[in-house]
């Protein structure tokens, strides 16, 4: 990586000679030759030269020192994160097909590893829900269907819990999807029909696992439902899911389902994305649809009735999910599909000697391929008794003589051993090696939804990413490893103060964090602000293109932005992540324009000023870090801005608003002299409307609304054709 190069001094060899011959009739008059034929400008130019060479040295001494700060203090930089996606995988042959762990599958160029070995079956899933509903009005259609499920329940309609069947659609990425709330279920149930396909043969299924993705609804609950981080049980699941499957067997009126085995869960729980991996019944032939009336179909504990016919006929079995001892609903999904897999943005290198021992201390080696991914390199060195692998520290402080230990810089891809005296050296003729690693990452990883579309070394099997690829981020700069040594000389990757706490969750790689906030002692549930031992971090995205005037973090940015603060953390704090919460407000200004300047131009940079003056992220807001948490909104601090607008005689009035709720359930803009935010909140701009002359009412539009009739419909004119006249 090139350095880049501060300047002190930045005279070039010309200036310096230049400015010495500029010099020469003030201290010697009589000089008045100064072509280049003069050999006192040649001595001139000389010393111009060696002028320049010095300075030259002189710009490197602070480039130099600060980068043996980093050396000396063991502060690597940062090194590129590789991206992650789920994939869903089709295929087309009519026999399954095994896709090992570590297969490749490519967006374009772009490399992706799979994470975990997934056998694709010629089936399709898809989730339902048992969405609650209200009572369906009397004599309706849906009235009449009911009664008769409650006359063969032979129960009272007052123990009906009325529901609709609602499937999760298959594309998130289609206009108006819309992610299945099963929170909202009268089962707290997830209900996933396997559906086969022209080729399956359900005879091979015995004992089959199944691998299930799993991707919620990235939109953040409010801070009241965030849980806190999870500290050391984090690889545990957050509630232990039961998973079932239907048997053509009854007992009575109700089906019998069987338990599954979960082979594996990165969903821990469903608490977040992830791939489910469940085994089938050795005999699948336990597995299936009961016969039962039509009347009873949908009702208790039957599965849902799926209103497509075409699914309903390619229906195999359903598989039940819900929790066992938590009253937690199950919260929002955006996509649940068979034949998943996760993949990371990374590439396997292959076994590369590195060099023979030297039996020194510190000796370094270099490998071929960088940035190399954390965790997957395998180092090891060819001792008597054969090649023996190492193991990697992030330093020497706690190791021993005999320590067989190194470390690696992962961007620079290069190997430190000990000194002998704190870790192992390898010894003169040990042959070092890489047995394997990975190597990868950057933004270029964040690739697009249904990029990811083939899949290496694998035959009549394609693949699809349904959600864009997450998590990619570049290497550090110099620049920006540079400016943070004071942070890490204060803090040692530690979080206690509150800056401590700010300054991590900014740096938290791969989460693209805006601006990170503190709230001491604040607990989200019950919002109290003296809770001892608890600390909040309030955390903004870079960009949020859904919600550009008050950007919401993702499930993911939180999670990675906890998991980073959650090693750092005392053992003592309790800590939360949360999304910011927003206070809606409407501003309308009236300004009186300078002569000689455009209304149209000046309105618009009036409306851009007060948009970035009140706006959540930096480099905006009052002080440059966004509108600070808890500040109120004051309408003449928000004049004092409007002045500031070339072209702007003065302000003829500025008023702001909220919304309120009517006494009928609607909203309507009240308007406030100044609106006070709690301490957790910021301010989200709804509408701002900026006139020349008397402002108008907040909320209020420039164009009036088209008239309506008695009905309230828009009572538009009606064109009508009449002859035209001839003279």
């Amino acid at each position: 990586m090139p350095l880049p190069t501060p300047i002190l001094d930045d005279r070039s060899w010309q200036q310096l000679r230049d400015e010495l011959v500029r010099r020469i009739p003030v201290y010697t008059p009589e000089w008045t030759d100064h072509n280049p034929s003069d050999p006192g400008i040649t001595l001139l130019e000389l010393f111009a030269f060696l002028g320049e060479n010095l300075l030259f040295r002189f710009n490197q001494v602070p480039e130099a020192t600060r980068l043996e700060f980093l050396r000396l203090l063991q502060v690597p930089m940062r090194p590129a994160r590789p991206s992650t996606a789920m994939v869903e995988l089709t295929l087309s042959a009519a026999a399954e097909v095994l896709v090992p762990q570590g297969t490749e599958v490519k967006a374009g160029s772009l490399s992706f590893e799979t994470q975990d070995e997934a056998k694709v079956w010629p089936l399709t899933a898809r989730a339902v829900g048992r969405v609650r509903t209200t009572e369906p009005e009397e004599g309706t259609d849906a009235e009449i269907y009911a009664g008769v499920a409650i006359n063969a329940r032979e129960i009272d309609k007052d123990q009906a819990a009325f529901y609709t069947a609602e499937v999760l659609g298959l594309d998130p990425t289609e206009p108006g999807f819309a992610p299945l709330d099963f929170g909202t279920t009268v089962d707290n149930a997830i209900w996933i029909a396997v559906l086969a396909t022209d080729a399956t043969d359900v005879t091979r299924l015995d004992g089959a696992v199944l691998n299930f993705g799993y991707v919620p609804d990235p939109v953040v609950p409010s801070m009241v439902e965030v849980d806190p981080c999870p500290g050391a049980g984090a690889d545990s699941p957050t509630d232990e899911m039961v998973w079932e499957i239907s048997t053509p067997d009854l007992r009575g009126d109700e089906p019998i389902y069987r338990p599954l085995t979960i082979v594996g869960d990165t969903t821990r729980g469903l608490a977040q994305r992830g791939v489910l991996r469940l085994r089938l019944p050795a005999d699948i032939t336990t597995a299936g649809l009961p016969v039962i009336e039509d009347d009873l179909a949908g009702t208790g504990e039957h599965a849902p009735v799926l209103d497509d016919e075409e699914l309903a006929a390619d229906l195999l079995f359903w598989i039940r999910g819900y929790r066992r001892h938590s009253d937690r609903h199950l919260g929002r999904v955006q996509w649940i599909g068979a034949n998943a897999v996760e993949v990371l943005q990374v590439k396997r290198g292959r076994t590369e000697l590195l060099g023979t021992g030297s039996g020194g201390a510190h000796q370094e080696y270099s490998l071929v391929h960088t940035p190399v991914v954390e965790g997957s390199l395998v180092v090891e060195v060819e001792e008597p008794g054969g090649w023996t692998e190492w193991i990697e520290v992030t330093d020497f402080a706690g190791s021993l003589r005999n320590d067989r230990v190194y470390t690696l810089d992962p961007e620079a891809g290069s190997i430190t051993f000990g000194d002998g005296t704190r870790g192992r050296v390898p010894q003169i003729g040990q042959r070092v090696r890489a047995r394997e690693y990975r190597y990868g990452g950057g933004t270029q990883g964040n690739v697009a939804a249904k990029a990811i579309t083939r899949v290496s070394g694998v035959d009549g099997v394609k693949a699809n990413n349904p959600r864009p690829a997450s998590g990619g981020a570049d290497a550090e700069e110099v620049e920006e490893a540079i400016e943070r040594i004071p942070a890490e000389l204060r803090r040692r990757d530690r979080a206690v103060t509150a800056e401590d706490f700010r300054g991590l969750a900014v740096a938290t790689p791969g989460a693209n964090v805006g601006r990170a906030e503190v709230l001491p002692l604040f607990f989200p549930p019950t919002q109290a602000d003296e809770a001892a031992g608890v600390v909040t971090v309030v955390v903004w995205p870079v960009d949020d293109p859904l919600h550009p005037n008050a950007p919401l973090p993702d499930r993911d940015l939180l999670r990675r932005v906890c998991a980073y603060l959650d090693q750092r953390r005392l053992v003592t704090t309790e800590l939360y992540v949360i999304p910011p919460t927003y206070r809606r407000v409407a501003v309308s200004v009236g300004v009186e324009v300078k002569p000689g300047f455009g209304v149209e131009a000046v309105r618009a940079w009036v409306e851009l000023v007060l948009r970035q003056y009140l706006a959540p992220l930096p480099p905006y807001g009052p002080a440059g870090e966004g509108w600070p948490l808890g500040r109120r909104v004051f309408g003449p601090e928000l004049e004092a801005a409007v002045l500031q607008v070339d072209g702007v005689e003065y302000v003829e009035g500025l008023r702001v608003a909220e919304p309120e709720v009517q006494a009928d359930g609607t909203e309507a803009w009240v308007e406030r002299t100044a609106i006070a935010l709690a301490p957790y909140e910021v301010v989200e701009l709804m509408e701002i409307t900026v006139v020349d002359g008397a402002p108008l009412a907040p909320g209020e539009s420039l164009v009036p609304p088209p008239p309506t009739d008695a009905d309230g419909d828009p009572q538009l004119p009606v064109p009508i054709p009449t002859l035209r006249e001839e003279c």
